[in-house]
């Protein structure tokens, strides 16, 4: 489908996927910001609660660029929300919590998501004759599994210790605070090299390979085999 977007020639087939990955785009970027705000209030920081940063409302959180480069790739950003480390007990642990809450709140997601599709497979008989009934199911299941694996893909890449990303303030939380303060005055260049490495696809295999063992690890506890 990303060839087909990226040349212009999107065919009817890619149309319904494209529609399906919306409303995972808004849920998932949704909870997954609220996530870093509602665990840096639990440990002190109310800079987005102040800000009203810890609505589910998707338009509180949305960054277009980084919408549409996941609607696009499967993987992308909210706009962060504010975190005030110094009102944390202990700044480094505080920081690297509140950004861990983020990508474990979409690995969340997504195990619920290959829940919901385990139970729908328990349910669903052999064989349903084409109509309504059997678009219906197979609608559901795409949406399921491509809820499941946007959310995979979310957090993996949120994880990566590049700044911007959530990697970066989980690892960096660990660094001496000269070394920390070093590497984020870099933080701009960094996230212009990320965006060139997701266009060149220079990413595509290392993303794909992590996404793909989490993805089937879960689908194997929930004897979903062959994700």
């Amino acid at each position: 489908m990303l060839s087909n977007i990226l040349s212009g020639n999107l065919t009817v087939q890619d149309i319904p996927l494209l529609l399906l990955r919306i409303p995972i785009i808004l849920i998932a970027l949704t909870v997954h910001e609220t996530s870093h705000g509602r665990v840096a209030l639990w440990l002190g920081d109310t800079t987005a609660r102040d800000m009203g940063r810890l609505s589910l409302n998707p338009l509180h959180h949305l960054d277009p660029l980084g919408a549409i480069v996941m609607l696009i790739f499967g993987f992308g950003w909210a706009k962060p929300v504010p975190i005030n480390a110094r009102r944390f007990k202990n700044p480094k642990i505080g920081m690297a919590l509140s950004a861990l809450a983020g990508p474990v709140s979409n690995l969340l997601l997504a195990f619920f998501g290959l829940l919901l599709l385990r139970i729908l497979y328990f349910f669903l008989p052999e064989y349903i004759a084409p109509g309504f009934a059997f678009y219906l199911a197979a609608y559901t299941i795409m949406f399921l599994y491509l809820f499941a694996s946007m959310n995979t893909a979310l957090a993996i890449f949120n994880l990566l210790p590049m700044p911007p990303l959530d990697g970066s303030r989980i690892l960096f939380s660990f660094l001496p605070d000269k070394l920390y303060f070093g590497i984020m005055k870099y933080e701009r260049y960094i996230a212009f090299g990320i965006m060139i490495l997701l266009f060149t696809g220079l990413l595509d295999r290392p993303l794909s390979f992590l996404i793909s063992q989490t993805l089937n690890g879960m689908g194997t506890l929930l004897g979903l085999n062959g994700l």
